[in-house]
């Protein structure tokens, strides 16, 4: 009798066991600026709180937000940038609602090295530096040498938006040097005396580089109103999301938790109603 009564005792252990070990995956694909640092800190904070769920995220561009999603390879994306018409067209085509969440607001920084005079840029410098037009620091006020711009791949919704916001959609000059994400332009432009770049706002800390104030502000999140550069970021599913994916993306937009997470990492948190 108590033989029986010990089996029972250790298969139900075994069997709440399982159930605890049982955890949901969640895949998240698309924007380096979300998927490097925010949204993965987001996932610890979210674990920590008892939520029995693991992330697969993979930071490669905000395209690969939407052909993830349209493909069925992810539960949400990520993207630094809004859906372009096109894009929203392949969803519709395939009968997809393709559904959009503001993830916190980010201010697209023009940084250059430590040691160069230039603190300040009026838009249109900017943009004729990132066309090509503008190709020696003498021409916006600093010491005689070549500007060397550093711009995000073609796959980066931050490459699209800053295209938009500061070159009013021309072409970049054919001499930008394109890198992979913000921690590379940031690397580039510390160890370039003579370089220029652009990262989101949580990446202006690092060691040799300064943020130029645009049009006389600076990139702070108290400037966020007026900063020329500022842009919404986004979360996107399909369809209304459910489940764990719906329970985790409504506690990163609305906890304060999540919003501390947010607004250490560099960002700002999203608007709440």
């Amino acid at each position: 009798m108590k033989f029986n009564a010990f089996v029972k005792a250790i298969v139900a252990g075994a069997a709440l066991t399982a159930v605890a070990s049982a955890q949901t995956k969640i895949i998240v694909k698309g924007s380096d600026t979300l998927g490097a640092k925010m949204v993965p800190q987001l996932a610890e904070k979210y674990k920590s709180e008892g939520n029995n769920v693991s992330f697969e995220i993979a930071a490669e561009g905000s395209s690969t937000c939407f052909t993830n999603l349209l493909a069925g390879t992810a539960d949400f994306g990520m993207s630094s940038r809004s859906v372009k018409s096109s894009e929203k067209n392949k969803f519709a085509s395939a009968g997809k609602d393709l559904v959009e969440h503001v993830a916190g607001v980010d201010m697209i920084a023009v940084i250059v090295n430590e040691a160069n005079d230039v603190k300040e840029l009026t838009k249109d410098q900017v943009k004729g530096i990132f066309t090509g037009t503008i190709t020696d620091w003498s021409e916006v006020g600093g010491k005689a040498g070549k500007i060397n711009a550093f711009t995000r791949n073609t796959s980066s919704g931050t490459y699209k938006t800053f295209q938009k916001l500061a070159m009013d959609k021309v072409d970049y000059g054919k001499n930008t040097q394109k890198m992979a994400g913000n921690e590379q332009i940031a690397q580039e432009v510390a160890k370039d005396s003579n370089g220029i770049g652009y990262v989101g706002l949580a990446y202006t800390s690092k060691p040799g580089i300064s943020a130029a104030a645009v049009n006389g502000v600076l990139p702070e999140p108290k400037n966020a109103a007026k900063y020329a550069l500022s842009r919404n970021l986004y979360y996107y599913s399909v369809g209304q999301p459910t489940g764990e994916v719906k329970k985790f993306l409504d506690w990163a937009k609305t906890s304060k938790d999540a919003g501390k997470v947010i607004e250490k990492v560099g960002f700002i948190a999203p608007p709440t109603k």
